[in-house]
């Protein structure tokens, strides 16, 4: 009877460790299934990143801002005098 117990005791704890080794190599598995597809959506954002910087960098173009200047919406806006900059000593900004 004793030996039965403990050779049950032993086939118990070795099912529960093949079933937590297994649940694991599943949860592996989903995650690695799943992997590709946000492979593709980084890949995604960089190119939308990418685009997005070219259409900064183009934007903020010299010849771009000097152009939207010369718009007549933008007309109000003038480039300040050197008497009408206030500034501020760093002793009394550090305050």
């Amino acid at each position: 009877m004793n030996i039965t117990l403990k050779l049950g005791f032993c086939l118990i704890l070795f099912a529960l460790c093949l079933y937590s080794y297994l649940n694991m190599q599943n949860a592996v598995t989903e995650v690695k299934i799943r992997l590709p597809a946000l492979e593709k959506e980084i890949r995604q954002i960089q190119e939308e990143n990418r685009r997005l910087a070219y259409e900064i960098e183009q934007f903020e173009n010299p010849a771009h801002l000097i152009e939207l200047a010369h718009r007549p919406e933008y007309a109000h806006l003038k480039h300040p005098l050197i008497k009408e900059i206030l500034t501020v000593p760093e002793a009394f900004a550090s305050k």
